[in-house]
C-alpha cells in the first residue's frame, strides 16, 4: 500500500515528536539512573565550571552539577504539563459539551470562560498564586484555571458543528438520551481538535511553569527547575553561559517535540484530511 508525501512527513513530523517527549519522560522517570550526582549537593569549590572535568555540563555558581539539576528539573516541568493537561481534558471537554449541546447553559458558561480569557495566562496565574502562594499543587489549579477556557471553546465549537449532522439528529428523532447522543455521536468527532488543543496547552503550561518559577512566585528556590535553573544562571550569562544554555535547550526540545507530536496527531486523525 502506498504512502502519500503528506502522510509521509506526518509521520516523521510523528516519529521525532514522539522521540523528544519519549526522552524527556524518560529522564524524569528514571532521573536516579541517569545521573550520579545530586543536585543539591553544594561543592563551593568547584563553582562555575566549564563543562568537563567530572561534570558533563558544568556547575553552577553553588558547585552543583547542572546535569543533574536539569535531568531532575524535568520531573517538575512534566509533573505540572501533565497534571494540567488531565484537568483541562477532563473540565475543558465537560464544559465544551455541555455548553455547544444546550443552548441556555451556552450564554452563561461562555461569559465565565470569556472573563476568565480575558486576562493574559500568565498575569492570571500570578495573581491565582499570589492568593494562594507558592507551590507545585497551587501552580497546577492556576495554570489549569487559565488554560480551561481555551480547552472549553475547542469541544464547543466542535459540537456545534458536530450535532446538526444528521446521523446526531436521527439519534435524536428517535429518542435516544442526551448524555448517549453526547458520548456515543458527538465527543468521537471532538477528539482531533482536542488533541491538538491539549497539546498546545502542554506546551504552554511547560513555557509558564517556567516563567513562573524564574519570576519566584512557582516552587521553592531549593527545588531543581528548568526555571529555577535559568533564574540562578541568569547574571552569570557573560561569564559562564552554560548554565543558561542547557535549560534554555530542554524547554525548547521539550516544547518542539510537544507541538510536533500533536500537529502530526491532527493530521492524521482528522478524516478530512486523511481523504485529501
Amino acid at each position: 500500500m502506498k504512502i502519500s508525501k503528506r502522510k509521509l512527513h506526518k509521520y516523521k513530523e510523528i516519529s521525532v515528536g514522539l522521540i523528544l517527549v519519549a526522552i524527556v519522560l524518560f529522564c524524569a522517570v528514571f532521573a536516579p539512573l541517569i545521573t550520579e550526582y545530586d543536585p543539591q549537593e553544594i561543592a563551593v569549590m568547584q563553582r562555575l565550571q566549564p563543562p568537563g572535568n567530572g561534570h558533563i555540563w558544568g556547575t553552577d555558581h553553588f558547585g552543583r552539577d547542572l546535569f543533574s539539576r536539569v535531568i531532575y528539573g524535568t520531573r517538575i516541568s512534566m509533573i505540572v504539563a501533565v497534571s494540567v493537561l488531565i484537568v483541562c481534558g477532563i473540565v475543558g471537554t465537560f464544559l465544551g459539551l455541555i455548553s455547544g449541546y444546550y443552548k441556555r447553559l451556552d450564554s452563561i458558561i461562555m461569559r465565565i470562560l470569556d472573563g476568565i480569557r480575558a486576562f493574559p495566562s500568565i498575569l492570571l496565574a500570578l495573581v491565582i498564586l499570589a492568593a494562594l502562594g507558592p507551590g507545585l499543587g497551587n501552580i497546577v489549579i492556576a495554570l489549569s484555571i487559565s488554560y480551561i477556557p481555551n480547552v472549553a471553546r475547542t469541544v464547543r465549537s466542535s459540537v456545534l458543528a458536530v450535532k446538526e449532522f444528521e446521523h446526531v439528529q436521527s439519534a435524536r428523532a428517535v429518542g435516544a438520551k442526551d448524555y448517549y447522543i453526547l458520548l456515543r455521536y458527538i465527543f468521537p468527532l471532538c477528539i482531533s481538535p482536542l488533541i491538538v488543543r491539549l497539546t498546545l496547552v502542554m506546551g504552554l503550561t511547560i513555557l509558564s511553569e517556567s516563567t513562573l518559577t524564574f519570576l519566584g512566585v512557582g516552587i521553592s528556590p531549593s527545588i531543581p527547575s528548568w526555571g529555577n535553573i535559568l533564574s540562578e544562571g541568569k547574571l552569570y550569562m557573560t561569564t559562564s553561559p552554560w548554565v543558561t544554555i542547557y535549560p534554555g535547550i530542554a524547554i525548547v526540545a521539550t516544547v518542539l517535540g510537544v507541538n510536533l507530536l500533536g500537529d502530526g496527531l491532527r493530521d492524521l486523525l482528522d478524516p478530512r484530511l486523511s481523504n485529501s
